[in-house]
């Protein structure tokens, strides 16, 4: 672990109860980790936050805020079919998904870059034969063609999307089959986020959960550092 010494901490399990008391933090050696992509690892939520509201606007659409914000937790499926819903547009909603991820293809290509440090962290972690594992919201496609971009998917046991399982982080299946994949309990896993409701959802589930601070979500931040195990202000500081 970056923040403590390697010979330290190898080895430490969880307490039986399979939780990390808050204070243990620094024992936490993080063999195993779940790495949320969009606003943890890469720099995407301003194009992410303007996506619907392009989408909707270009056809003459102005939706309320209150609306957008709910669908920040839904998968590209469920937002589709919300706008279906909400706004009459012709579905099936693969057809919207499959327009919206266009152009966010076109962002992770030429646009979207890694987060200050998040590179050096991964490799510092992966140095230590930690196995390491993205689990997003994004579409797996969308998700390896920007990561391999940014050369890190290489670093990556595996990528596993939200789209791929069919539910959103509001529950806790991602995380679930992707410790099994990692072949690890989930008080043995280490959760990366920077979004308050999928840390909550993590942490419910008995994951050990580091919030990652990221701009969009500035208003969430104090619920979110109290709820985690750890706090990540810049990934430069834990390199």
């Amino acid at each position: 672990c970056p923040h403590s010494s390697p010979s330290a901490t190898r080895g430490l399990r969880p307490p039986v109860c399979g939780r990390w008391p808050r204070n243990w933090w620094d024992a936490m050696d993080k063999r195993f980790c779940i790495f949320d992509m969009d606003g943890t690892l890469v720099d995407s939520m301003r194009y992410w936050k303007n996506l619907g509201l392009d989408y909707l606007g270009a056809r003459g659409i102005r939706p309320e805020e209150a609306l957008l914000r709910a669908m920040e937790s839904m998968t590209m499926l469920e937002g589709a079919a919300c706008f279906m819903d909400a706004f009459g547009i012709p579905g099936p909603p693969q057809r919207i998904v499959d327009e919206m991820e266009a152009i966010m293809d076109v962002r992770y290509r030429k646009d979207v870059d890694l987060k200050p440090g998040a590179k050096e962290y991964l490799e510092r972690l992966r140095g230590r034969g930690c196995r390491l594992c993205v689990a997003t919201a994004t579409a797996e496609p969308l998700s390896r063609a920007c990561l391999s971009r940014l050369g890190v998917d290489g670093l990556f046991d595996f990528i596993l999307s939200c789209e791929t399982l069919g539910v959103s982080k509001e529950h806790p299946d991602v995380y679930l089959s992707a410790a099994r994949r990692l072949g690890a309990q989930p008080a043995e896993t280490a959760v990366f986020e920077d979004a308050l409701y999928a840390a909550r959802t993590a942490r419910d589930a008995g994951f050990y959960t580091v919030a990652v601070s990221e701009p969009a979500y500035a208003s969430d931040w104090p619920a979110l550092s109290a709820l985690a195990d750890e706090t990540l202000l810049d990934w430069r500081s834990a390199v």
